[in-house]
């Protein structure tokens, strides 16, 4: 499959300043640095309360929990997909329909290897481009919830520009439970670094077993909600 044309647009996702951010506590001759600027809101009139992180592997149900938390906390948060950027892109140039892209479905199956061999080469310029793009699109709600975290440098960003306000949730699954919900293992893919970057990565605020054994939906939800009543 041909790989489209960078958009120079989306090479550099700039940020668009305006009037949106205010750095009342920073001393009248300091000028702003970037990270202050995206400290005190430069996506949003308001900066999320919380920031929950979510990482796991392929079928692990990352799509199914958040989902299920979103429906918990209602109008409290946002989902943000580190995704959207990439698959939006491509659904442009290659004329394919995004939604099916953004679902858990076999379509975007088809472009998954062509989407990371593509993002890849857009993240060695600047590792933070898609985190960027997707918080530039987020609204204005204390929790935010980052469903595909897949990459060392996608925590460090996060970390860099929000820093306490990060939160890292881990969900784990038994590869007979992945292929019970119709994971095949693929060559480029499941041993690329989207798939594999955050393997020997400890340093998770919450670790939860979403495979054999695994507790009910409603008590991971309830461990999640613990882990945002304690911040």
């Amino acid at each position: 499959m041909a790989t489209p044309a960078i958009n120079k647009n989306l090479s550099h996702h700039p940020i668009h300043y305006g009037n949106r951010y205010r750095l009342s506590n920073r001393k009248a001759n300091e000028n702003p640095t970037k990270l202050q600027i995206l400290q005190v809101g430069i996506y949003l009139k308001m900066p999320p309360k919380i920031i929950l992180l979510f990482s796991g592997k392929r079928k692990c149900g990352k799509d199914f929990i958040t989902d299920q938390l979103k429906e918990r906390l209602g109008d409290n948060c946002e989902i943000i997909k580190i995704s959207m950027p990439i698959k939006s892109y491509w659904a442009k140039e290659m004329n394919l329909n995004l939604n099916d892209l953004l679902s858990d479905n076999s379509y975007k199956e088809q472009y998954r290897l062509d989407m990371i061999n593509w993002s890849e080469k857009k993240r060695n310029e600047n590792y933070g481009c898609f985190c960027e793009a997707a918080c530039e699109e987020a609204t204005d709600k204390p929790i935010w919830i980052v469903s595909d975290i897949r990459r060392k440098t996608d925590i460090k960003w996060f970390q860099e520009t929000f820093g306490k306000l990060i939160r890292t949730i881990r969900l784990e699954a038994d590869d007979n439970t992945r292929e019970e919900r119709g994971f095949k293992f693929k060559v480029g893919v499941d041993d690329a670094d989207s798939e594999c970057g955050l393997d020997n990565y400890e340093d998770w605020d919450l670790v939860i077993n979403n495979g054999k054994g695994r507790k009910s939906v409603n008590e991971q939800i309830e461990m999640i909600l613990r882990l945002i009543d304690s911040c």
